[in-house]
């Protein structure tokens, strides 16, 4: 019985984990990489017909992107996860399988023109029908009996409409060992959808780290916040742009603008005119406000009781058709424009960008989280210029990011989450999160919380019967941190024990200080 890391490991993108359980083989998330993380793409870990099942977490990319290429490349397995999560994947996979065809068309266009070979897309329209064929959902707090050695549960993550942690129960020769598969944790006070649900017991458990080494601010109001950047904005007659994730934070922010306008927060510009240009987005809403029940929280619930749409208002135009979308640019009035993608790496935004970004009386508003290497993170760290579509654009606009609006639990909240289990945990494995912040995060759980903790890299396994790593890739070049967390695990496998992994582990921390210490040298002698 082992687990092997697939994805997400020292990175925040591309989730994907391998369970194997005497001869039953399944995947927990199949995610695509994104922003500077797409250079790190690798095949699957075994052929894809091999597969039995994959339980998926929740709908976003980076943790359901790759299910389209599963398909293509053999498999024909279930696809276990929430009725949200399914209704979503619905309409989001088949979206990505578009992208990826336009992508693949426009560089072949300029792979003509240089004579160059032409490049396939990743996957297709009817790869993603296909996969979208292998699904099967359940509710919420439901015990599934995935086979005769694995059973699941899945359990409310507060993080997206239908997204959940996943309980697992695996067993072999008579041995059974339960896993806990944080997913993405949601932050709590979240707009429409319900705060996170804990876990109390797991033998294991893969935790996300993409806020593990900071916390969200806690003060001001979302509402109040956003009224105040959309009146300074309208009255100097500029327009406010919002890159947002179509699926979730754009529902987020139509909640907060309802209660705009509904406080009449914005003076002298009632009921003013807000775009939701992304046809993803348009059908996402539709979905959220189908599948509100068991899904909303207390306070959407009390609204949809006094007929009241929680995520729509009278001046909100859903944009679809791409003529619509490019009227805006000449729109006679201030407005608010909310389009995807959220990262600003592709999509309508890149086009609201080019035409708003070098306005100073505009304003772009970042409501998300912006990996390393995309556009919206350029611009949120200080760019003075950027390149769209070939352009150079001067960064002029106002520039905000609206604080502790975010779909992930900060430090605090991972901490919370762990924190709920009732019984030891045998090993806690840091995921999903940059390289540095897993690191220093699985080095807090050891030095402040005595757990076992580790961040593994990409491909290494471990053995879940004698909780045992039982394949390492190479060693880096060795920073501070790792070194650190190295050391830990170190202290850790001697309080085991188990001398074999401590003499190996011993060895790879020699070789880290070695490495180190020339790293320091070369420096010094730069200097």
């Amino acid at each position: 019985m082992k687990i092997t890391f697939c994805g997400a490991a020292r990175m925040v993108t591309g989730s994907s984990y391998l369970l194997e359980v005497g001869e039953t083989k399944l995947l927990v998330d199949c995610g695509m990489l994104q922003g500077e993380d797409e250079d790190k793409v690798t095949p699957f870990s075994i052929p894809p017909e091999e597969l039995d099942f994959v339980l998926l977490t929740h709908a976003h990319i980076d943790h359901s992107g790759r299910l389209p290429l599963l398909y293509k490349q053999g498999f024909r397995g279930k696809i276990i996860c929430t009725k949200a999560t399914n209704d979503l994947c619905g309409i989001m996979l088949l979206d990505s399988a578009h992208i990826q065809e336009m992508e693949a068309m426009w560089k072949n266009k300029k792979s003509e023109r240089a004579g160059k070979a032409l490049v396939e897309p990743m996957y297709n329209i009817e790869d993603a029908k296909g996969a979208l064929t292998l699904f099967e959902s359940h509710n919420y707090n439901e015990m599934v009996e995935v086979n005769s050695n694995i059973k699941a549960r899945y359990v409310d993550a507060g993080h997206l409409l239908g997204s959940a942690s996943i309980e697992v129960w695996a067993t072999e020769g008579g041995q059974t060992r339960k896993l806990a598969f944080s997913g993405d944790i949601g932050n709590t006070d979240q707009p429409i959808i319900k705060d996170p649900t804990y876990i109390e017991e797991a033998d294991f458990v893969l935790v996300e780290s993409t806020y593990g080494d900071r916390m969200h601010e806690t003060d001001g109001n979302h509402v109040e916040e956003l009224a105040k950047i959309i009146t300074d904005t309208f009255s100097k007659g500029g327009n406010v742009i919002i890159p947002s994730f179509a699926v979730g934070r754009t529902q987020e922010l139509l909640y907060l603008l309802r209660e705009i306008m509904e406080k009449h927060l914005v003076p002298q510009h009632d009921n003013f005119p807000v775009f939701m240009d992304s046809p993803l987005a348009v059908e996402a809403t539709e979905i959220f406000t189908r599948d509100s029940k068991d899904n909303y929280d207390d306070a959407a619930m009390q609204l949809i009781e006094n007929h009241i749409n929680p995520i729509s208002f009278p001046s909100l135009q859903m944009i679809v058709e791409a003529e619509q979308s490019k009227a805006l640019n000449t729109f006679p009035q201030p407005c608010v424009i909310i389009s995807a993608s959220g990262m600003c790496d592709a999509g309508r935004i890149k086009h609201h960008l080019k035409h708003n970004l070098w306005r100073k009386e505009c304003s772009i508003v970042f409501a998300g989280y912006q990996a390393v290497g995309t556009l919206g993170r350029s611009i949120l760290d200080g760019a003075k210029k950027v390149t769209i579509f070939g352009e150079e654009i001067e960064v002029a606009a106002s520039i905000y990011k609206l604080g502790n609006i975010s779909g992930h639990a900060d430090k605090a909240g991972i901490l919370r989450w762990l924190k709920a289990y009732k019984t030891p945990i045998k090993e806690v494995f840091v995921i999903h999160g940059e390289e540095q912040t897993a690191l220093g995060f699985a080095n807090l759980l050891i030095k402040d919380l005595g757990m076992n903790a580790y961040a593994p890299k990409i491909g290494e396994s471990f053995d879940l019967l004698s909780a045992t790593i039982t394949q390492r890739t190479a060693v880096p070049v060795a920073a501070e941190n790792e070194l650190t967390s190295t050391l830990g695990q170190l202290v850790q496998l001697a309080r085991k024990g188990d001398a074999q992994q401590t003499a190996q582990l011993k060895k790879e921390i020699q070789a880290l200080t070695q490495k180190w210490q020339a790293t320091l040298s070369q420096k010094a002698d730069k200097k």
